[in-house]
């Protein structure tokens, strides 16, 4: 089979190819035999195939095994070759890998260093600009550290002590005194010390002003200490200030927490907060703190346990640390106990001046320019937020750099941090810088507008500088901003800014005076005007500030000057020409002048109005209206008052002298549901009336207005129509406020939890001026105060507007008609009378509208029933009773002023009104007539009434012409004195601080207080001189007064001792010593020491002169015995005296000491010297002056007063024993004797005895002329 060729395979295959079925398959079908063979030769066939395709294969195998053979013996031998070529190969990776590695880490190294390097490049340039601030701050921390003795030092001073006081004081201690003696005791201390750099920081101080705490220095401090003292802020806050930063500072944690202690539920709250450590605030308290809080006050805190508490009444109250307490008071001048300083931290918020004006400069802008204002109240919100931005930046910078670890360079995360933290802390660096740009470009705008808000700042401290005159002249802030925003709405608008100011000043001034006037007596209106006017021209430095002080006080020299060269010149006006030709160039040749040219200048002082005409010796071309002003003190103080309003006229307008007329459509215009209306009241005047006709008018009569008068037990009924009132839109009317005093406090926090009232309800209320009236109610309401009123004129005016012709036509008898004139004119005088003074009454009555109606129904009923019992006569008897002695004498207490009023009655009531021949007149003058009408009718009287003249004559009500100079003298003298009480306290003059001049005055008075009087060795003296072993009643009167006189000059020693001590420190300065300094720095006689001396009403200078002559007649007295001629005045109680003249009589001549009186001769004699010897019954007494009269030396009787002498010093007058069935006298005037010429007061004290002076006139005329004698004048 091996040997099988193809050409045999060819052949063979052809036989296959020729027939299909030659197979063996078919075959087998005719030979088996066959079959199988073809089947062997079918296979060869196969074989051939297979083995032609194998045999190659297997050559080549043949020849690949040959080949292997050969290769394996090559390969063996390169196999050799490459391990040693594989060796080496192995050597040659290993170096390579070495050096690969060893270049890695040098490129690693590399990229590590040139990333260390950015990273170092980053921070330098990130930090390099901090580098310089860095180490300036770090050389300045250096430095204070050195300095921080002194800094820390003076800083808890001023945490501990400087609180209660204000600005002024607050620099003076803390940069004069305490610096300087820091600095003299070597203390290292920063130079210039600064408290907000040592207490706080700009950030904090932005943050303030951003949540409304004013940003001046004042404001700034009060932060301070609100925020860092150890102790409880207690926060004299009269503007509410304090209240308002604090509840935004606290803003939501204090919702519900603002109490005060007359809410029943503030403990329980208190007791919330402290466990939870919420802030709490006690808002409007008074001077009392409830005892209950004590211990918070205290701070004591006990810990037991681990657990902290503290005891708040009867429980135990967990402490938590976040507690915060404020405590915030309206009084702008509150006592507090020295326990309540050592409790709390006292600050004063009250606002200064600069610091108003600020405020007031923001409300003038965003009403003038709200763009402007919006603008500067975001940038102020903004710089407030980027400055706490940037701290917070600067502090995160300074915390990743101080506790970054391991490698600065390497700590990515931290530098860009860092990166981010400068990137944003220098945008907004230039944020800042732009804003502050702004802040000035805008402040330069603004700036045009400060003169408002400086004149808005003087007007309201001018109108709450009147809460000293009373203390109903109590004025918010927030009032004030009403009246404020109403001028800047209402005042002429204009382009130009400088034409708008002006027509805003104008208009808020004259608002100003309007608004405060209408809750003014009328006795404080011109006293207001000339204050206001002062400040303005103060605050332009417009007004000579000595000139100032020497008006108001005069010359407060202790020691007097020489005796006046002329008669007609007062002691008191000498005294004071003496400072005044020291205080101006202008002044200095006053004296030669008045002395060289007496005639001119005594014709000028007799006029009636000498501050009209030009003054002599050319000084009305000299002086200033001011300076002329000062001239008029001198010389006619009585004309003090028409200077003063000439004064404001020139300097303001005729409109600041003329103030608005009551209108109650004005006033309600002004009122509001939350804003009441009290009607503050004076007597005779009544508004109720005046209220219930607005009513009507108004549509709320009837039942819509509800009125109640308060009294014991009306405090409920008054509380529920309050509130029924203010749901429905009612009025209500509190009549009488200040007699449920107790009740007002209720009355003030039903106001307080009143916020949304009905729109038409309105509350009225009534009172007498009181110390009990809740501040919180004065400063909200509206006050207006209603005087009767002022002239006789238009007093009946008043009286007859009221009265309608029914009235008058009810009663059918001729008579009623004149009898109703009668009785308002008698109505109008009896009210007109009392501004007279003492001289017209001693004690101011209410008389009021009531007693003239009451008074004319009882006119109506007794004349109806004569008219119907057809009797003749008029009863007089009990008309002039009941009118005379019950109605309006029911209201008089004083003796002596039911005469002057039955006199009146009987001068005004009689058959005489009706005597058709010699005509009734009230009174007949040159130019005026006061008559009844001619016909009797309602038209006639009115016509009538409008004839009399607007200005009515003293001589009208029976008094002499000089009662208006009394008059106007008081007016001056009460303007004086409260200018005086509303000047501000601290200032000298000259560079003389008020502390030096208290001191030399203090020492001067001390120097000449005498040794006392040894009174027990006296009274053995006396008692041994006399037979019957004991000292006559004369010489214990004697040992009576020596008494008291010693208990007066051991007081004044040591007061002033103490005061002195006070004011070096050395003792704590009490309220005593406190009121004792001020009188003596404005040359008034200390209230402590009048309670000790007989009353005056002298000035300091003149009280040591009549001190020093007490103690002159204490010691001859001492001496020589019983004067000749007693010095009444001298002696502490003058009635003593007098009952022991007439017991030593009574004695004597054994007469019953109960029936024996005294009466009085007055001599000739004019001086002690004239009288040669004792009285043997009875004395001589001097040193008394009659008032309302003169006397006639040498006719001995009662005169008219000479023109312009309003007191005259009478000659000795003799006090003589008498028994009383003996004593007829005919011809004489019972003239009262009064201690001063305050006379009697409603207690009756005052009053000495009775002098019987002779007259010629029948004695209804001394009588109504208010003729008296006073032991003591006022010079």
């Amino acid at each position: 089979k091996d040997s099988l060729t193809a050409k045999q395979v060819n052949a063979v295959k052809k036989y296959f190819a020729k027939d299909a079925k030659f197979n063996p398959t078919d075959v087998k079908s005719i030979s088996v035999a066959g079959a199988g063979l073809l089947q062997w030769v079918a296979a060869m066939l196969n074989y051939y195939e297979v083995s032609s395709k194998i045999e190659p294969l297997r050559n080549a195998v043949k020849q690949a095994e040959m080949d292997q053979t050969r290769n394996a013996k090559d390969l063996a031998k390169l196999k050799k070759e490459l391990e040693t070529i594989s060796a080496t190969l192995e050597e040659l990776r290993e170096a390579l890998g070495k050096q690969t590695a060893d270049k890695e880490a040098l490129k690693a190294e590399a990229d590590k260093m040139a990333a260390l390097l950015a990273v170092a490049e980053r921070l330098i340039s990130g930090l390099s600009s901090e580098r310089t601030r860095w180490t300036e701050d770090i050389q300045k921390l250096g430095e204070s550290r050195i300095k921080l003795d002194g800094d820390c030092l003076l800083s808890s001073a001023f945490l501990s002590y400087l609180g209660a006081f204000d600005f002024n004081f607050r620099s003076s201690l803390l940069q004069e005194a305490w610096i300087g003696d820091i600095m003299s005791a070597s203390i290292p201390l920063s130079a210039p010390y600064s408290l907000q750099h040592m207490l706080t920081n700009d950030v904090e101080i932005s943050q303030w002003a951003s949540e409304g705490l004013p940003s001046d220095e004042l404001s700034v401090q009060n932060g301070i200490l609100t925020t860092q003292a150890s102790r409880w802020p207690l926060c004299i806050d009269p503007q509410m200030q304090a209240v308002n930063w604090i509840k935004k500072k606290e803003g939501k944690d204090l919702e519900g927490r603002i109490k005060s202690f007359n809410d029943s539920d503030f403990l329980k709250f208190l007791e919330l907060s402290v466990n939870y450590g919420f802030p709490f605030l006690f808002e409007s308290i008074d001077e009392y703190i409830d005892p209950v809080i004590a211990p918070i006050l205290d701070k004591d805190v006990k810990n037991v346990g681990g657990r902290s508490f503290i005891k708040l009444g009867d429980k135990e109250v967990d402490w938590d640390v976040s507690f915060r307490m404020y405590l915030t008071t309206k009084l702008s001048n509150p006592h507090y106990s020295p326990e309540t300083f050592g409790q709390t931290m006292i600050i004063n918020y009250s606002v200064t001046d600069t610091g108003l004006a600020d405020q007031l400069l923001n409300v003038v802008v965003k009403y003038e320019r709200p763009d402007l204002e919006e603008m500067r109240e975001n940038l102020v919100v903004e710089l407030s937020e980027n400055k706490i931005l940037l701290k917070k930046c600067e502090d995160t910078l300074l915390r990743e750099l101080a506790y970054a670890t391991g490698n600065l360079l390497e700590n990515e995360d931290l530098v860009m941090t860092l990166e981010k933290t400068k990137a944003t802390a220098v945008e907004i660096a230039d944020k800042i810088t732009i804003a502050n740009q702004t802040a000035k470009d805008i402040e330069t705008t603004r700036e045009g507008y400060m003169p408002i808000a400086i004149r808005g700042s003087v007007l309201y401290f001018a109108m709450a500088g009147l809460s000293v005159l009373n203390i109903m002249y109590e004025y918010s802030l927030a009032a004030f901003l009403h009246v404020f925003n109403l001028s800047l709405q209402r005042s002429k608008k204009d382009a130009t800014i400088d034409s708008r100011v002006i027509n805003v000043i104008d208009h808020l001034t004259l608002s100003v005076y309007s608004y405060t006037c209408t809750g003014l007596f009328e006795r404080h209106k011109l006293l207001f005007s000339f204050q206001m006017t002062c400040m303005i021209l103060k605050q332009a430095q417009a007004l000579d500030v000595t000139l100032l002080d020497y008006f108001i006080k005069g010359n407060l020299a202790i020691e007097k000057s020489s005796e006046p060269p002329f008669a007609w010149i007062s002691e008191a006006g000498w005294h004071d020409l003496q400072r005044l030709k020291t205080l101006s160039p202008a002044f200095e040749d006053l004296e030669d002048h008045l002395i060289n040219q007496p005639a001119e200048w005594e014709a000028w002082y007799d006029l009636d109005a000498p501050e009209a005409v030009p003054f002599p010796s050319g000084y009305s071309l000299k002086l200033d209206v001011f300076q002329r002003l000062c001239l008029l003190r001198v010389f006619r103080p009585d004309r003090v008052t028409v200077g003063a309003q000439e004064f404001i006229i020139d300097k303001m307008s005729d409109k600041y002298v003329q103030p608005p007329v009551l209108n109650f459509m004005k006033v309600f215009e002004q009122s509001a549901p939350l804003t009441p209306v009290l009607f503050v009241l004076s007597p005779g005047a009544d508004p109720a009336y005046d209220v219930f006709a607005l009513a009507e008018k108004l549509g709320f009569g009837g039942p819509k207005l509800k009125f109640i008068a308060l009294g014991q037990g009306q405090g409920k009924a008054a509380q529920q129509m309050l509130e029924t009132a203010g749901a429905r839109g009612q009025w209500i009317m509190l009549l009488n406020c200040h007699l449920l005093a107790s009740w007002l406090k209720t009355l003030e926090k039903l106001l307080e939890q009143t916020t949304k009232p009905h729109n038409d309800f309105r509350l009225w209320m009534t009172t007498d001026p009181t110390d009990a009236f809740p501040l919180g109610i004065l400063q909200k309401c509206l006050k207006v105060v209603t005087e009767p009123p002022n002239g006789l004129k238009l007093n009946m005016r008043a009286s007859f507007s009221k009265i309608t012709e029914e009235a008058l036509d009810v009663c059918p008898h001729f008579a009623f008609k004149p009898l109703v004139y009668v009785l308002a004119f008698f109505h109008a005088v009896v009210q007109e009378r009392r501004k007279y003074g003492k001289v017209g009454w001693n004690v101011g009555y209410d008389f009021n509208e009531s007693d003239f109606r009451v008074s004319m129904n009882l006119m109506d009923y007794y004349l109806t029933k004569t008219y119907k019992e057809k009797q003749e006569t008029i009863p007089w008897g009990s008309l002039k009773y009941l009118v005379g002695d019950a109605m309006y004498g029911g209201r008089v207490t004083c003796d002596f002023d039911r005469r002057v009023l039955t006199t009146y009655v009987s001068e005004y009531m009689g058959d005489f009104l009706f005597d058709t021949f010699q005509p009734f007149h009230f009174f007949l003058g040159k130019e005026v007539d006061y008559k009844l009408p001619e016909k009797p009718s309602l038209q006639s009287s009115m016509e009538m009434i409008e004839q009399l003249p607007l200005v009515t004559s003293p001589e009208v009500f029976g008094l002499n012409p000089n009662a208006e100079i009394s008059y106007m003298t008081n007016s001056t003298r009460e303007l004086w004195q409260g200018l005086i009480s509303m000047q501000p306290r601290g200032g000298g003059e000259g560079g003389v601080s008020s502390e030096e001049i208290i001191t030399k005055v203090a020492a001067d008075i001390q120097s000449k207080i005498p040794a006392e009087f040894d009174v027990p060795v006296l009274r053995k003296k006396l008692s041994a001189d006399n037979a019957q072993g004991t000292p006559t009643p004369i010489q214990i009167v004697l040992l009576q007064e020596l008494d008291s006189w010693n208990a007066l000059n051991a007081y004044m020693t040591r007061s002033l001792g103490d005061l002195q001590r006070a004011l070096r420190g050395e003792l704590g300065m009490s309220s005593e010593l406190d009121d004792i300094g001020q009188a003596l720095l404005v040359g008034l006689l200390p209230p402590q020491w009048l309670k000790r001396t007989p009353s005056t009403r002298k000035g300091l200078a003149s009280w040591i002169t009549f001190w020093l002559k007490r103690q002159e007649q204490y010691s001859k007295w001492v001496e020589q015995g019983e004067p000749v001629v007693m010095w009444l005045s001298g002696l502490s109680i003058p009635e003593t005296f007098l009952a022991a003249v007439v017991q030593t009589t009574c004695r004597r001549k054994r007469w019953p000491l109960d029936k024996s009186t005294l009466y009085t001769k007055v001599t000739k004699y004019t001086t002690v010297e004239m009288v040669r010897e004792r009285l043997e019954d009875g004395c001589y007494v001097c040193g008394s002056y009659i008032e309302g009269a003169g006397w006639d030396v040498e006719k001995g009787v009662l005169v008219k007063q000479p023109p312009k002498v309003l007191i005259q010093e009478m000659p000795i007058i003799q006090v003589i024993p008498v028994e009383v069935h003996r004593l007829k006298l005919t011809g004489t005037f019972k003239a009262p004797v009064y201690v001063t010429s305050d006379r009697k007061n409603a207690a009756g004290v005052g009053m000495i005895f009775e002098a019987d002076l002779d007259t010629k006139e029948h004695t209804s005329h001394w009588t109504l002329q208010g003729a008296a004698l006073v032991l003591n004048s006022d010079a």
